[in-house]
């Protein structure tokens, strides 16, 4: 939902700059069939609204696996600059789930803070919640982890990590570019 937000914003900016969304086609995009099957990977082992997955069978693995597919897709477009930003993030991220065997570390105040008391009190009683494990001294690379956060009056509200903030930097350029015609 986050990264929708920043769709959003880039295509907001990209408006008032005086782009056109029909001219987006022009940046020249390869291999965009990847995202989707990173994607279904990931909603398959942490799917949205639950904590259990629906494919329990090597999720860690999956969940870094799924990363590999990005950066399989990213790699064959880092022509169009914004695409770098977004790939930066995403190495954050991925480097962050590494270091925590799959997981990707969350803090309970963030979470709290966008209201996701639900998950704070998952993740005390478990350790880990979906594809977060709780922030602390047993948790690696924490900086990189979750500790960001939108507040629990936006809708959507969620901890977020600097490799997302980054993507969502990339993605609101990449949109705004696209929109320009500066493919």
């Amino acid at each position: 939902m986050i990264f929708l937000y920043a769709l959003g914003v880039g295509i907001l900016l990209g408006y008032m700059s005086r782009g056109r969304l029909r001219k987006l086609p022009s940046l020249p995009f390869r291999a965009l069939w990847l995202i989707p099957i990173a994607l279904l990977i990931q909603l398959l082992i942490f799917p949205l609204f639950s904590d259990r997955p629906l494919v329990a069978l090597a999720t860690p693995e999956l969940h870094v696996f799924s990363y590999a597919i990005l950066f399989l897709c990213l790699l064959l477009i880092l022509s169009v600059r914004p695409v770098c930003a977004i790939g930066v993030g995403a190495l954050f991220n991925a480097v962050v789930v590494l270091a925590n065997a799959g997981y990707m570390p969350s803090s309970t105040t963030a979470l709290e803070r966008a209201g996701l008391g639900s998950v704070v009190a998952a993740l005390l009683v478990d350790g880990t919640y979906g594809n977060v494990v709780l922030m602390g001294g047993g948790s690696r690379l924490n900086v990189l982890g979750d500790w960001l956060f939108l507040p629990s009056w936006i809708p959507g509200a969620t901890a977020f990590s600097i490799g997302d903030l980054l993507i969502m930097v990339g993605l609101v350029w990449l949109v705004v570019k696209g929109m320009r015609g500066n493919g």
